[in-house]
């Protein structure tokens, strides 16, 4: 849970909605074909679910008020990698500080494969 505080009152966000959001945010971006598991071990954890989770690929940390996203993804061969990184970044940055408007510190994106 994310609690911010301003001139209004206290606001609450659960982490479920703030996977959700950028998950939706990612996946709709121009050369993003998957989200991909963050480490070994999610990515087995992830083979043995039944359905895919909308959460997958994205960890989010809180520290002081402030944001740190790791993204990992996989994109389409061909693509403009950098473009597609740097895309993403601000849309993601925008969208969460829009919805939550919280600062986002840091995104990590991590292409792990590449599609085609």
């Amino acid at each position: 849970m994310i609690t911010v505080e301003n001139h209004i009152g206290k606001i609450t966000v659960s982490n479920r909605y703030l996977t959700d959001l950028i998950w939706n945010t990612v996946t709709g971006c121009f050369g993003v074909v998957d989200m991909n598991a963050g480490s070994f071990f999610e990515d087995i954890a992830s083979r043995f679910r039944r359905r895919t989770e909308s959460g997958n690929g994205v960890v989010i940390k809180v520290k002081n008020n402030n944001l740190f996203i790791d993204i990992h993804m996989s994109v389409t061969f061909g693509t403009n990698l950098s473009v597609v990184v740097n895309s993403l970044k601000h849309k993601v940055r925008f969208v969460v500080e829009e919805a939550v408007g919280i600062t986002v510190s840091k995104i990590n994106v991590s292409i792990d494969n590449m599609k085609c």
